[in-house]
């Protein structure tokens, strides 16, 4: 299941990214829903928020190591809402990373493509909120006791 999560969502990052370069102009948003709602291309070379914009080798071997962590993690896997929310991360992890792989400037070095736009929220993808989206929920699985083993640990610690 996590890997069928992780492909469908690298698949859809990359198709709207693609669809993103190949048809929104940046000097010219596309407007769905007023200013509020926009497609806005942008090529980010930080990490969410354009946060450590000089950096990108470094968040690039960040990435690399989320995938692989998420790899080890997924092999002992019991739970399908774990393997929902680390496939979330695993795809939209992979997706940016190949941007920054792959895209210019050059290799660990790429700006990943960025480009919807809700309101004052900055610019990001699907593989942006997918990775987002998956950490709410582990964080969320965490909090009320549930296990990658599909266990349920009570408040006392014990597994049921």
């Amino acid at each position: 299941m996590l890997v069928v999560i992780a492909v469908v969502v690298l698949a859809l990052d990359l198709l709207t990214k693609v669809l993103a370069v190949a048809l929104i102009d940046p000097k010219d948003p596309v407007r769905i829903i007023g200013d509020t709602v926009t497609l806005t291309l942008i090529r980010n070379p930080g990490a969410a928020f354009s946060m450590a914009t000089g950096m990108t080798w470094l968040l690039t071997l960040v990435a690399v190591g989320v995938v692989i962590g998420v790899i080890r993690i997924g092999r002992t896997l019991r739970s399908p809402w774990w393997a929902l929310g680390l496939g979330l991360v695993l795809g939209g992890a992979l997706g940016n990373l190949i941007d920054r792989i792959f895209r210019s400037p050059g290799p660990l070095q790429g700006h990943v493509v960025d480009f919807v736009s809700v309101g004052w929220w900055p610019v990001f993808n699907v593989a942006d909120s997918s990775i987002v989206c998956g950490a709410i929920l582990l964080v969320a699985l965490t909090l009320f006791g549930i296990e990658p083993s599909g266990d349920t640990v009570s408040r006392k610690g014990d597994a049921e």
